[in-house]
Order: structure tokens, then sequence, then C-alpha cells
């Protein structure tokens, strides 16, 4: 039986990133910083664009080195502008280094990205239940709250909108259709992230 998918996974790239990553809970600062700056840059544009340039993102930034990004010199920022391998908006450059500024100092006083964003959702990840996806919300009171959080911090790019896009990205919410084979599997790998948190 083929496997059913979401209705946007609607190309390869898509449907790769569809059944490997969306949806599917992290709690790794990295990958979280990741998503936080990638879908900051899709403001926009489409994330097919956003998933062409990702090895090109990754390069860029240091495979998303919170503390290497940290650093970055406006003289580094002035030869990004001009990096062909991701899109070339200096405002989103220069946020994507405000924000790893940023995250470090939630680090320091949350312990961990992680800790800090999945707090918003009291460790656990929202179930929702679509029937199609056109039904899921663009955005909700708790990605207004984490926008809000994220701004008090000082990070740019990080508007309701795309706060709640990165909550489905890293399986904070589970918006994958009630009918796609992911569905289940993430809301599986949420209860054990739930089981494990409780330890």
């Amino acid at each position: 039986m083929a496997e059913q998918r979401c209705n946007w996974a609607t190309s390869e790239a898509l449907a790769h990133y569809h059944d490997t990553e969306w949806g599917v809970p992290s709690r790794n600062d990295q990958h979280l910083f990741e998503m936080l700056v990638l879908e900051g840059a899709q403001a926009g544009l489409s994330w097919s664009t956003i998933l062409n340039k990702r090895a090109g993102y990754r390069r860029a930034f240091s495979n998303f080195d919170i503390d290497k990004v940290a650093r970055y010199t406006p003289q580094k920022i002035d030869a990004l502008v001009l990096d062909e391998g991701i899109v070339r908006h200096r405002g989103k450059i220069e946020s994507t280094v405000l924000n790893a500024k940023a995250v470090r100092q939630i680090q320091a006083e949350h312990g961990s990205l992680a800790d800090f964003v999945w707090s918003f959702v009291d460790n656990v990840p929202v179930q929702n239940a679509w029937t199609s996806y056109k039904h899921a919300p663009a955005s909700t009171e708790v990605s207004d709250a984490l926008s809000k959080a994220l701004k008090g911090y000082g990070c740019k790019f990080v508007g309701t909108t795309i706060c709640y896009a990165f909550m489905q990205a890293v399986g904070m919410v589970n918006d994958h259709q009630t009918d796609c084979t992911c569905y289940s599997r993430c809301a599986s790998l949420g209860r054990k992230g739930r089981k494990k948190n409780a330890n």
C-alpha cells in the first residue's frame, strides 16, 4: 500500500523533508536553531526555495554552530550578502547572527534552547487532528507567546506565523493530516518524549 502524505508534500524534496523531519520532536539546540533560521529565511518565499538552499545555509552558517555564528563579524555578513547559496537578504542574514547571540543568552538562562521553547507546550507535543492540512492554523496563542518571548531576547524574523511554522517543523505540534502515514509515528514519538521527560 502506498504511503499517504500531507497534501503539501508535492515534490521529491518536500516529500523527503515531510517523511523524515517535519513534525518529528526535536530537542537538539543546533537543529532547533537551524529551523528557526530557515523558517525566518522563508518569509516571503516558498519552503521549496529554502530547502533547495539548505546545504548552502549549512555551509554559510557553520552548520548552525550557535557559538560560531554569534561571533560573525560585519565583514563576514558583507561576504554572505554576496553568497548565492543562500537568500541574499541583508536583514535576514544579520538576524541570524543576532538570533545566535540571543540563543546563547537563552541557553545561559534556561539551560538550553530546547528547554526554553518546549516549555511553551509543557514539554508535550500538541496533537491536532486535521483531515486536511488546509485546516491547520497559521498561528496560535502559543506561537504568539513564543514570538513575544523570543523578541524579548532581541530575536528578529520570529513573528507568530514563523514561530508556528517552527513549532510544526520541530514537532512541538503534530499537524500531519490524520490520514498521513507520519501522523501516528509523530504522535508515538511525542508520547515517548513525554515518558522520558517524566522520568
